[in-house]
């Protein structure tokens, strides 16, 4: 009696393949049609918290404008100069909008130093003199992303251009005693949260611009504020 040949080895772990490659094709058309990969929050706004957030204009606009920014950056820089004036001028000012700045220090080590000093300047001296400080880091950025050049020295003296001997020697306190770290930790999870991965990165009415153009975002603006 002959008896019935044994499949190959070879053929038995194509199989095998074969098999597991139609479960995990199931898997994947299962997961794409229920939802399976929760992305349901990034970018979406809905972890945007904009309480105790530096604050230009009424907290209560009917457009909330949100920039995650950092000081060593070139890009910040150039929306700081020629687009927040706009934004003012068009939209806060008339009430139309409420700007927040919140820090998201990444490109070195002196970001983070020069957002805890911040911090602490806002949280000592409050709006006025946060926005003051604000807009002397960004006119003193340095050429190079790179080295320490934001330091507490620097820092220091910066501040001085903008606050009393007093005012100054609070917030050098407050930054030494690290009692606003903890802040620009949670500005820092917020915007990972949010999958914020570069800066300027703009966020209106909890949606993230992601136009081409500066004109693109006042016009998105102006869209959210019935204009």
């Amino acid at each position: 009696m002959s008896k019935k040949p044994r499949p190959s080895s070879g053929r038995t772990f194509a199989a095998i393949v074969a098999v597991i490659a139609v479960i995990l094709l199931a898997i994947i058309l299962v997961g794409n049609f229920s939802g399976g990969s929760d992305n349901s929050g990034e970018n979406s706004g809905e972890n945007l918290e904009t309480s105790g957030q530096p604050l230009k204009g009424e907290e209560d606009a009917p457009v909330t404008v949100v920039e995650f920014g950092d000081y060593k950056c070139p890009a910040c820089q150039n929306f700081h100069e020629s687009v927040v004036p706009e934004i003012e001028s068009q939209f806060v000012e008339s009430g139309d909008a409420a700007f927040h700045y919140v820090h998201y220090p990444f490109l070195s080590e002196d970001s983070t130093t020069a957002a805890e000093f911040s911090e602490a300047v806002y949280g000592e001296l409050g709006d006025e003199a946060f926005w003051n400080f604000h807009d002397t880091l960004f006119a003193n950025q340095p050429q190079n992303e790179s080295g320490n050049y934001f330091d507490q020295e620097r820092l220091t003296e910066l501040l001085r251009e903008t606050a009393s001997g007093e005012e100054v020697t609070t917030v050098v306190e407050a930054y030494e005693n690290g009692t606003y770290e903890e802040e620009v930790e949670n500005d820092r999870s917020m915007a990972e949260d949010l999958g914020v991965n570069s800066t300027p990165s703009v966020f209106v009415n909890g949606e993230l611009f992601e136009g081409d153009s500066y004109q693109e975002l006042l016009d998105m603006i102006a869209e959210e504020a019935g204009e």
